[in-house]
């Protein structure tokens, strides 16, 4: 297990050693302040803050979406915050306001910025080696080659863990800066399958975050592969972004086939199954964890039989 940690230490310091590395921190950090400045200025809506009449005030604030809807010839541009104003007043509730912890949900976007980055990250930790000729220094000490690999993998994934917890660390502190807090554990009201209920937003933002991460890593062990299979760092990351992008479309190009479901696409977003919209009728969680599982043991598969099998005699 020595060995294992040194070497994993080791591809960790390679990754954070580079700046191309710190300039991935500084645009996720300057993408969530410059969010907080422009929520700040621009959308009074969602940053508004309820006195004591708050019925009154989110009554009134309905009347004031409709009539915009109304003007702008789209009715139903505002359903969702009106019905959801609703439901605050049927229950009487009164809303938490915008606050750290939903500005840190809103960003949960930023985690396709961090699939990018990890894909970057993932698709030259191997064919960096053997473009700069530093495999030979690798293989030539005495620990096995799958050994050498599962470390490189490890340590993107570690990446991507450190990236993603930066970020939501980073959301809360700059929430807090702009809009304040509102005790440890508020609710909101958030569409479910079950329509509208009034849940935790603290747990909202580590479940959207967490089901990013699947995606994530999918992508992370396709580019992997791409990297290990072709030593082609631009190959791996333009066919994994490609793929991260288009991904869905394809998916919704095939939807008329059966087959479709067994697409890679058709199953990353688990949190189809928590709000209802499923992609396939008789798709299921356990369905969607048993072909997730399939793909990935097939990407690593293949990245460990080419990187075993790979003679770097002539590197």
């Amino acid at each position: 297990m020595g060995k294992f940690f040194g070497l994993l230490r080791n591809e960790l310091i390679k990754t954070y050693i580079r700046k191309s590395t710190w300039v991935m921190y500084g645009v996720i950090l300057a993408l969530i302040i410059g969010s907080g400045v422009l929520t700040t200025i621009f959308d009074d809506v969602i940053t508004t803050s309820y006195s004591d009449n708050w019925q009154e005030e989110l009554t009134q604030e309905n009347e004031e979406l409709k009539q915009e809807a109304e003007e702008v010839g789209f009715e139903g541009m505002y359903s969702s915050q009106i019905a959801k104003n609703n439901y605050y007043l049927e229950n009487d509730i009164r809303p938490t306001g915008f606050k750290a912890w939903q500005f840190t949900l809103d960003n949960a976007m930023l985690a396709s910025l961090i699939s990018l980055f990890t894909i970057i990250i993932g698709a030259g930790i191997v064919s960096s080696e053997f473009k700069w000729g530093t495999i030979k220094l690798l293989l030539i000490r005495p620990i096995s080659r799958t050994m050498i690999l599962f470390t490189k993998f490890m340590a993107v994934l570690l990446f991507a863990l450190a990236t993603l917890v930066t970020t939501i660390l980073s959301s809360i502190i700059v929430g807090g800066i702009f809009f304040g807090f509102e005790g440890m554990n508020p609710h909101f009201v958030t569409e479910t399958a079950d329509g509208l209920q009034y849940v935790s937003v603290v747990g909202e933002v580590f479940s959207t975050y967490g089901y990013s991460m699947v995606n994530l890593v999918m992508m992370t062990a396709f580019a992997f592969m791409i990297s290990t299979l072709f030593r082609n760092s631009s190959l791996a990351i333009g066919l994994a972004i490609f793929l991260m992008f288009s991904g869905n479309m394809i998916v919704g190009a095939l939807q008329r086939y059966d087959f479709a479901k067994f697409i890679l696409f058709a199953n990353t977003d688990l949190k189809q199954y928590e709000t209802g919209n499923v992609m396939f009728e008789g798709m299921t969680l356990g369905f969607s964890i048993a072909v997730l599982i399939a793909y990935l043991v097939i990407f690593l598969a293949v990245s460990w039989f080419s990187f075993n099998k790979r003679d770097v005699a002539g590197q």
